[in-house]
């Protein structure tokens, strides 16, 4: 085996994908029966749809019901303020599409199954790695047949921000620390209510809102570690910011009927110093675990997973050793991003979401329109849109005899 993957996530499908389309050999690990499950990052950002295009897979997502931002806002108690936009950017793409991650993850496993070389594996879930020679030479896995093994001439960690592996690996993350959790639940969409999705602040509180064509998917933000304050307090502890923060939907929050209606995200923020050991690789969140903040979690996954296939498809499809120093080049290559984008997050942390749920935030200082700011209207929609250093699909297309 070339190459197996530990988690069907966005990284771990991406590069799957790219992989036996280059013609390489590789098996994709997924822990759970299918990719249905809400709550997950699920805003795909113009450098994504770009990359999707790439690979002649844009429309085809596309056409899967979805809605479209052209122009992040924020809702406060004094107004909205027109944040960016994203109309401005180069290419078709100049907006960011909402659509469920369980949508992009089948269309991406659905077009990688096309290619002879890619073996999906679903309820397998890795929990430890074949070490041979002082480098790791595949992984274990088990299923509801047992337990197995893998061996490959390269194991990738995409197995998420709790990634077992990577902790297999001696790897340890570096904490930035956020001041939030998430907390997701849903709520009918009706005639009447907004069309966009968009930001709510007010004293004390934060909320995202958005449009899921037939529902809200919402997020409303509390402190760290406030999960247990807030059962505690009740459901109605939730359900009237709710309604006072989101007045369209007070008809609506009775819904909620209890915390077992609600899906709780611990906000974690942090890197690892060195993704990598002999035979072995970790990227997206096993890599660098992203705040929600500006939603480019998905986005950054998926950029990995393309700088990997570039870097790593012609050595994996000739079955050449995979130095140690290739993997390095990965990580050099992905962390400028990933510095740059965190450090992006932790300001807004520090400055917005921070002040807000301590009800210091004073939203009348802002312009009504931020766009009208000449150089931050030339720097937020590039680096919400196309984010640092985007990377485009460089693997060419090996398709099996005859076809």
């Amino acid at each position: 085996m070339a190459c197996v993957i530990a988690g069907g996530g966005p990284a771990g499908a991406m590069l799957a994908l790219q992989l036996a389309r280059a013609g390489v050999e590789v098996t994709l690990l997924e822990k759970h029966a299918d990719f249905l499950r809400d709550f997950r990052g699920d805003t795909i950002h113009p450098s994504t749809l770009q990359v999707l295009a790439e690979l002649g897979l844009a429309d085809e997502l596309l056409k899967l019901p979805h809605r479209k931002l052209y122009e992040p806002r924020m809702v406060t108690d004094a107004g909205e303020i027109r944040l960016a936009s994203l109309r401005g950017l180069p290419g078709p793409y100049n907006y960011v599409a909402f659509l469920p991650q369980w949508d992009f993850l089948n269309t991406i496993t659905t077009a990688a199954e096309r290619y002879p070389g890619f073996r999906l594996l679903m309820r397998a879930e890795a929990y430890d790695l074949i070490r041979e020679g002082g480098a790791v030479r595949g992984l274990r896995y088990r299923d509801e047949s047992g337990e197995h093994e893998i061996r490959a001439d390269l194991t990738v960690a995409a197995d998420g921000r709790h990634s077992v592996l990577r902790e297999r690996a001696g790897l340890v993350p570096e904490e930035l620390g956020a001041p939030m959790d998430v907390v997701w639940f849903r709520l009918p969409w009706q005639d009447g209510d907004p069309e966009d999705t968009f930001l709510r602040v007010s004293r004390g509180h934060m909320m995202v809102a958005i449009n899921r064509v037939t529902y809200w998917q919402l997020a409303y933000l509390i402190p760290k570690g406030g999960h247990d304050r807030l059962v505690a307090a009740g459901i109605g502890a939730l359900r009237e910011p709710v309604a006072s923060l989101l007045p369209f939907l007070a008809d609506r929050v009775g819904q909620i009927t209890g915390y077992d209606d609600v899906s709780v995200l611990t906000v974690a923020l942090n890197r690892l110093r060195r993704w990598h050991r002999p035979g072995f690789l970790c990227i997206g969140d096993a890599a660098h675990a992203m705040s929600p903040v500006f939603g480019v979690g998905i986005n950054l996954a998926v950029q990995d997973a393309v700088a990997a296939a570039n870097l790593l498809a012609g050595s994996l499809r000739s079955g050449a050793p995979i130095p140690e120093s290739a993997l390095h080049l990965l990580q050099k290559r992905r962390m400028p991003p990933t510095r740059v984008t965190q450090a992006a997050q932790r300001v807004a942390q520090n400055l917005l979401i921070s002040r807000a749920l301590r009800g210091r935030f004073d939203p009348t200082w802002l312009p009504r329109n931020l766009t009208r700011l000449p150089l931050l209207n030339q720097i937020g929609p590039r680096f919400l849109g196309l984010g640092i250093r985007p990377e485009h699909v460089a693997t060419r297309e090996v398709r099996p005899a005859g076809k």
